[in-house]
C-alpha cells in the first residue's frame, strides 16, 4: 500500500509538536501579579478569556493583550507575563513546567484550583489559557522562522469560538481529553496564524503567500502531499498547467528558490520529523520522501545538515 505523507504549509508547524502532546493551563489570578516564564519551549499560545495582561520579553516592547485577543510567543528565550509591566515575577516556571518562587520553593501544587488550573484565586478578575508546544519538529522550523517573537492577534479583528470552548474543555477530565485539548489547540493555533498572515502589515513569508498564486500554490500543494514522487519541474509543470519555463520562472520568483530546491529542502525536513518516530529505520524514511535509498538519504541528509540520519534521531531523543 502506498503511503501518502501530507503537510501543508502551516499544518507542517505542528506535526511535531502535536505528536508529542502540549502543555495546556487555565490561569485565574487578582493583581498583582507577575509570571517569569523560562521553560524554553519554542512555542507558546496564550489566550485571554477575560481581563488583560502584559507580556514583556528582552527582544520586543511590552505588548497588551486584552479580552479575546491571542498572542503567541516564539523563541526559547525567557519573557514575562503581568498585570502591569512594573509588577515583579511572584512565580517562574522552568523546563518541564516546574513552577518555583523567586527563592527557588516549589510552588505548583499549592496554588492549584482545579483541573489544569493555577493561580491565586478562583474569582480573580484575570483568566488566560496558556499552550504549550514544547517540542520543534524540523518541519515547522521554515514556518518558525517567519514568525516575530511576539505576536497579537486583537479580538475586534476576528470572532473565534475557539476560545470559549479550549476554556469550557480544559478543565474536563474525561477519558481522552488530552487528544482533545490538543487538537483543540491546534486549531486554534492554526486559526490564530492564518489571521495574522492574512493582516496587511504581517509581512507573511514569500512562500506563505505561494500557495494562493492558482500555478504556484498547486505545485506546492502537489510537492507537499506528495513528497515521494519523483517529481522534476517537467512533470510538476504538466501538472500546473503550464510550460517547464513558465513554472520555473513563476516559482522561483514567488517562492524565493527554483521548485527542485524547495523540493529537497521539504523531503529532508520531513525526513528529519520522521525519524524521530519509534521504530523508523533509515530506509524506510527514505521511501517515504522521496529517495530510492538509505544511502541516496544519508547523503542528502549530511551535505545540508551536517550530521547522519542516525545521528539526528540519537541527538532527538536525548
Amino acid at each position: 500500500m502506498c503511503s501518502i505523507v501530507y503537510v501543508d504549509a502551516i499544518g507542517g508547524l505542528l506535526d511535531g509538536p502535536r505528536a508529542q502532546g502540549a502543555f495546556l493551563l487555565r490561569s485565574i489570578l487578582t493583581p498583582p501579579w507577575s509570571i517569569a516564564i523560562k521553560d524554553e519551549a519554542p512555542l507558546t499560545l496564550v489566550a485571554m478569556v477575560r481581563g488583560d495582561a502584559w507580556i514583556v520579553s528582552d527582544e520586543t516592547a511590552a505588548v497588551r493583550v486584552d479580552s479575546g485577543d491571542v498572542a503567541i510567543i516564539r523563541g526559547t528565550g525567557p519573557y514575562t507575563v503581568a498585570d502591569d509591566p512594573a509588577t515583579k515575577p511572584q512565580a517562574i516556571i522552568h523546563p518541564g513546567q516546574r513552577c518555583t518562587t523567586p527563592d527557588g520553593q516549589e510552588l505548583f501544587e499549592t496554588t492549584q484550583l482545579g483541573v489544569r488550573t493555577w493561580g491565586n484565586s478562583l474569582d480573580g478578575p484575570t483568566m488566560l489559557l496558556t499552550g504549550t508546544y514544547t517540542m520543534q519538529g524540523a518541519v515547522s522550523q521554515r514556518l518558525l522562522n517567519a514568525l516575530p517573537p511576539l505576536l497579537v492577534v486583537p479580538r475586534k479583528s476576528w470572532e473565534s469560538p475557539l476560545i470559549p470552548l479550549l476554556a469550557a474543555e480544559i478543565v474536563k477530565d474525561a477519558p481522552g481529553q488530552e487528544a482533545v485539548l490538543d487538537r483543540l489547540l491546534d486549531l486554534l493555533l492554526i486559526a490564530t496564524l492564518r489571521e495574522w498572515f492574512a493582516q496587511p502589515g504581517a509581512k507573511a513569508p514569500a512562500w506563505y503567500k505561494a500557495h494562493g498564486d492558482p500555478v504556484v500554490g498547486r505545485a506546492l500543494q502537489l510537492l507537499h502531499n506528495n513528497p515521494a514522487q519523483p517529481w522534476t519541474v517537467a512533470s510538476l509543470a504538466a501538472k500546473a498547467g503550464v510550460s517547464r519555463a513558465a513554472l520555473a520562472r513563476r516559482f522561483t520568483a514567488l517562492v524565493g528558490e527554483p521548485p527542485m530546491s524547495y523540493l529537497t529542502e521539504w523531503r529532508l525536513a520531513l525526513a528529519a520529523d520522521l525519524l524521530r518516530e519509534p521504530g523508523a529505520t533509515v530506509g524506510a524514511v527514505a521511501h517515504r520522501v522521496g529517495y530510492g535509498s538509505s544511502f541516496a538519504l544519508s547523503t542528502a541528509f549530511k551535505r545540508r545538515r551536517g550530521v547522519s540520519p542516525r545521528q539526528h534521531r540519537t541527538a532527538t531523543q536525548v
